[in-house]
């Protein structure tokens, strides 16, 4: 199986301007952005399934609360992972254009 190539990649990196440059830091705003929701989204999860686990009386509900708590872990991995994989994405390019990167 052969690794699948980064959509970065495809820049010629001689031919990058300010613009293209400034593109690349927005999208490492955005990509810090969309970690701390995903983290957010994670954490709300299970703080929701601990307390439902902690105050409800109905055993069909604490099994919902049971539930949040892999989902709620589960959003800030895929969050975090796909922070990585664009940060991996991004630090090609920069690598291959010889800019030093000021954030991630």
């Amino acid at each position: 199986m052969g690794r699948t190539p980064s959509l970065y990649e495809k820049f010629d990196t001689h031919d990058l301007t300010l613009r293209d440059e400034l593109a690349i830091d927005r999208t490492l705003l955005a990509n810090e952005r969309t970690l701390l929701a995903y983290l957010r989204s994670g954490m709300a999860l299970l703080i929701a399934g601990i307390t439902i686990v902690e105050f409800s009386r109905a055993g069909w509900f604490q099994n919902v609360g049971l539930a949040l708590l892999p989902v709620g872990l589960a959003a800030g991995l895929v969050g975090l992972v796909r922070y990585a994989r664009m940060i991996k994405s991004v630090a090609v390019l920069r690598r291959k254009r010889g800019i030093k990167a000021g954030r991630g």
